[in-house]
């Protein structure tokens, strides 16, 4: 009998249950994978990647031979054509390790979608996790970590990107936005703008590549820095939580007001108010219910 204690030698130990592996893969270092993320990727019976062929290289380099396995690509243009197939797979019974083009799946990655549908047809679903950029930025950054929010990519639009930023703004957490390089140093002159200049930061690109960099400083500082040049690499930006504001109930009373009296349904209002304030939904919500209990009736 197996020693369970004992290491499991890579391309001899047990077979992948059936279901859907959500295999992690390094952002950078090649070297910055799991052991478990090795073997699934040895004995799953049918591999789907976002990019075959980065997996493919990543797979070449740890010595793990495809060995004519099924290579499914899986990505956002081909989803609706693709999940069928793996579904199809899981039907018989098989394994499937799905691995991102780099970092942990589902986190801004088109593998919700598999990972839903699978979910929902009944297959079992089961992470090795590993490498992911929002939390290695968060290592570095030097903000608190207590409690954080990940808000993605920002929209392309710039009506829609402000409005987004004048949201993220009133969050109580460290907030981490992923960006392109080339719109960084616009993303940081209306984060200054928007968050207020003083407030800390980090950019952090080129997270475990041979270039890696954090660069530290209020948004104005780092707006300024990065106007001069665009950063090279992906780039993670990380900013602080915004200070605590006491925030007055007649405030509060007052927006819902402005919110109901515009027409917004109570639950609109309440959930658009909380977080305007950073407050409770719950707590919002009740509060307007008693508003709008205590308006009078319109004459007919």
């Amino acid at each position: 009998m197996n020693d369970p204690n004992l290491p499991i030698p890579l391309t001899g130990g047990r077979r992948p249950e059936p279901g859907l592996h959500l295999v992690a893969t390094p952002i950078g270092s090649a070297r910055d994978i799991t052991l478990r993320a090795l073997d699934t990727l040895a004995g799953a019976d049918v591999l789907a990647a976002e990019d075959t062929r980065t997996l493919r290289h990543l797979m070449e380099i740890h010595g793990i031979p495809v060995n004519g396995r099924l290579m499914i690509p899986y990505h956002d243009h081909n989803g609706e054509a693709a999940r069928p197939r793996i579904l199809g797979v899981l039907a018989e019974g098989k394994s499937v390790a799905y691995a991102s083009e780099a970092g942990t799946p589902l986190i801004a990655d088109p593998g919700l979608k598999l990972a839903r549908v699978a979910m929902e047809a009944g297959y079992k679903v089961i992470a090795a996790p590993g490498a992911s950029a929002v939390l290695t930025a968060l290592t570095v950054a030097g903000l608190p970590t207590d409690r954080f929010f990940f808000a993605g990519f920002a929209p392309s639009s710039a009506g829609a990107r402000r409005s987004w930023l004048s949201e993220l703004s009133a969050v109580r957490a460290t907030v981490v936005i992923y960006e392109s390089p080339k719109r960084t140093a616009r993303m940081l002159g209306e984060l200054a703008e928007i968050f207020g200049a003083g407030r800390q930061a980090a950019v952090c690109r080129e997270l475990t590549k041979r270039f890696e960099e954090t660069r530290r400083g209020t948004l104005a500082e780092l707006a300024a820095h990065y106007a001069e040049a665009d950063p090279r690499g992906e780039v993670v930006l990380v900013i602080d939580r915004s200070d605590e504001v006491v925030v007055e109930e007649a405030d509060v009373e007052a927006a819902l007001r402005a919110a109901l009296g515009a027409g917004a349904r109570v639950k609109e209002a309440a959930a658009e108010i909380a977080l305007k304030f950073g407050l409770a939904k719950r707590d919002v919500y009740q509060l307007a219910l008693t508003l709008q209990e205590d308006e009078p009736p319109s004459e007919a």
